[in-house]
């Protein structure tokens, strides 16, 4: 570990990434979408106009061939008869129809609104607008036969033609923050597991010379390999513990942009403040213990103890939550399409790599600070001896 922490390549791929999801992660803009469609019903059987309000849209550059559509799902959709553009972000889509839904029975259905011109490609806003219908329609196949002529073509939707990050209604610009709140939390974890890696190794080398087993040699104001270990162990939880709160400072403050405030008692933020105090008790622990040996064995302890308690508060509970405002409720997965789309990865998983290495700088760092200031303290107890 030591050898490798003295190469810089690495440390300066550390800083490259973090440079570039910075920069991506800032400039990139977000897939043009819909702020708002008023009205957010129609009744069948009459002709209704939707006003379209645009984010990041540029409607009067596809004036001539912007369409909208409402799709039903299952192939029925209906298309927009007349799309008014009045500005960049104002639109008018006007439908006409039928006389019932494509069902035989009564339904309730919310309609999602596809929009797609050849600047902005195609966009959808879910479940905008809502239909009911009482009883099966009383020409079914006419019905359906309307539904199916509006239904999308293959030319009709176009892709927008540059870089993205997709819109989410909820988030819109804060999404930006998956770069730095979430990849810090997974580099948090990788330096934990670094740290609780060292916990054991510790251990392991002190029953080995308990069994009877040379120790190393080394000069009389040098630190051993136990010693070493223990001090990498604390260096990565130290460096953990600062993701930790980095990660929870920055999801702070993107649930007050979201949810309406700081703190909103999520079981997620919960258990993560939970596992950070378990690992805040860890150094509480070793200040409490003057006796160097008794201090890095039960600092081992109690490291392999936290990162036991952390994978179940962190990753576990919140998932069986049916109540969490955070993505991985319930069981389904966190970083699923729904969260995450192939242009968020190029610039999220990198990010996490430059997390981690960034985090083990910072750990060689902090291990070498540990280790210099033991080896003048060593001296000044010889000099002194």
């Amino acid at each position: 570990m030591e050898k490798l922490m003295r190469q810089h390549w690495w440390k300066a791929l550390s800083v490259l990434i973090l440079l570039y999801a910075l920069i991506a992660g800032l400039l990139v803009p977000l897939k043009p979408n819909l702020l708002e469609v008023s009205p957010n019903a129609a009744v069948l059987g009459e002709r209704q106009s939707f006003e379209l309000l645009g984010y990041n849209t540029h409607f009067t550059r596809d004036a001539d061939n912007l369409g909208a559509w409402l799709n039903y799902g299952d192939g029925y959709a209906l298309k927009a008869t007349a799309v008014e553009v009045l500005d960049d972000r104002r639109a008018t889509a006007t439908f006409d129809f039928p006389a019932g839904l494509p069902t035989d029975r009564p339904e309730n259905k919310r309609l999602s609104l596809i929009v797609s011109g050849r600047t902005d490609g195609a966009f959808v806003s879910p479940d905008v607008v809502i239909l009911r219908q009482e009883s099966a329609p009383a020409d079914l196949p006419a019905v359906r036969a309307a539904w199916e002529a509006g239904a999308m073509q293959a030319g009709d939707l176009t892709a927008h033609p540059g870089m993205t990050f997709p819109y989410r209604s909820l988030l819109a610009e804060t999404i930006r923050n998956t770069y730095f709140h979430v990849s810090l939390w997974f580099a948090m974890m990788f330096l934990f597991i670094a740290a609780v890696v060292y916990a054991i190794k510790y251990l392991r080398r002190k029953a080995r010379l308990e069994r009877g087993g040379l120790p190393e040699l080394t000069a009389l104001h040098d630190v051993s390999a136990l010693e070493r270990a223990d001090h990498w162990s604390v260096a990565f939880t130290g460096v953990g513990m600062l993701f930790g709160i980095l990660g929870l400072l920055t999801g702070a403050v993107w649930a007050k942009y979201t949810w309406g405030s700081f703190w909103n008692w999520d079981i997620k933020q919960f258990t993560t403040l939970i596992a950070l105090l378990i690992y805040a008790g860890y150094f509480v622990l070793r200040a409490a213990f003057p006796d160097p040996e008794r201090r890095a064995r039960l600092g081992a302890v109690y490291n392999i103890f936290a990162f036991a308690c952390l994978i179940p508060l962190i990753y576990i509970l919140p998932r069986l939550s049916a109540t969490s405002l955070h993505p991985g409720a319930e069981g389904n997965p966190a970083m699923g399409g729904e969260d995450l789309d192939n242009t968020m990865r190029m610039i999220f998983y990198p990010t996490i790599i430059g997390w981690t290495l960034f985090g083990g700088w910072m750990a060689g760092v902090a291990y070498r600070t540990r280790l210099a200031g033991e080896r003048l303290l060593r001296r000044d107890e010889m000099r002194q001896a």
